[in-house]
């Protein structure tokens, strides 16, 4: 990864990290903080992104604050289904990600909806839809959040 970014690149990683600015004009912002323009911030974020270096750029909220309820879910996929079924946990709007693990249960997948009750029929729903079951609900008990911010070029 470090050979396919320059020290603009770091210095914009770092920024949008943890420090992305909440305005009419946040690429704007960041480039003046850096000193080019707002327009090569944002070609540079998205080729970053094209590029595979970084995989998502979006916020992140809080979802217990917001009185949402999240959960992890995990289920046993055959092969032959995996992308099909994974194509349709992601259709949800409720679904954050979704990835693929070694073992069994093998597709993983993060779920928030307004209350358990919304998670449960969505559950459902995904087990009548990919023609699998059961989807393992595994809601968190404590939340241990480590803010990470992974600096580059330092």
């Amino acid at each position: 990864m470090h050979a396919s970014i320059d020290g603009l690149d770091a210095l914009i990683l770092n920024r949008i990290q943890g420090d992305f600015p909440v305005s009419e004009d946040p690429y704007g912002d960041i480039g003046s903080a850096l000193g080019v323009s707002g327009e090569e911030v944002l070609l540079r974020v998205k080729s970053l992104v094209e590029r595979g270096v970084v995989r998502k750029v979006g916020p992140f909220f809080d979802a217990r604050k917001m009185k949402y309820v999240s959960t992890l879910c995990a289920l046993e996929v055959p092969e032959e289904k995996l992308e099909e079924v994974a194509a349709m946990i992601s259709a949800y709007p409720q679904v954050t990600h979704n990835y693929l693990r070694a073992g069994s249960p093998n597709l993983w997948f993060t779920l928030i909806a307004e209350s358990r009750e919304a998670v449960a029929r969505i559950i459902s729903e995904i087990e009548k839809k990919g023609g699998v079951k059961p989807v393992r609900d595994l809601p968190a008990k404590k939340m241990f959040k480590v803010k990470v911010d992974l600096k580059v070029g330092e």
